[in-house]
């Protein structure tokens, strides 16, 4: 008998990272490529934005919870996105998160 041999998913199965079910537990790891290795932040890292009081102070914005909430609740989450960098609100978030967990560095920061 000879059996055949084992059937490759099409590339566009390959390359979608598959979302985890509803209510099953997951972690980052699970959704990551390989690529995406270098854009992971540590989990200490992570834990900075909720200890920053101006991320805090940011956050208490109705409008900018508006945009974030749009953000979680949409289907195609990266349009929106694009669209959404260009709001002076969310790009301050943004720069704030990127500022919280990536501090600039001490040598390119001038002495007062």
């Amino acid at each position: 008998e000879r059996c055949a041999p084992p059937r490759e998913p099409p590339a566009e199965e390959r390359a979608a990272p598959r979302a985890p079910p509803a209510g099953s537990d997951w972690s980052v790891a699970d959704i990551l490529e390989e690529e995406d290795e270098q854009d992971r932040v540590p989990v200490q890292r992570l834990r900075r934005l909720g200890e920053s009081e101006e991320l805090r102070g940011l956050l208490l914005n109705p409008h900018l919870r508006q945009l974030l909430l749009s953000i979680d609740q949409a289907e195609e989450k990266s349009s929106l996105l694009r669209r959404f960098m260009q709001e002076p609100l969310f790009v301050e978030f943004a720069d704030c998160c990127l500022r919280i967990v990536e501090p600039p560095e001490k040598e390119n920061v001038l002495p007062e």
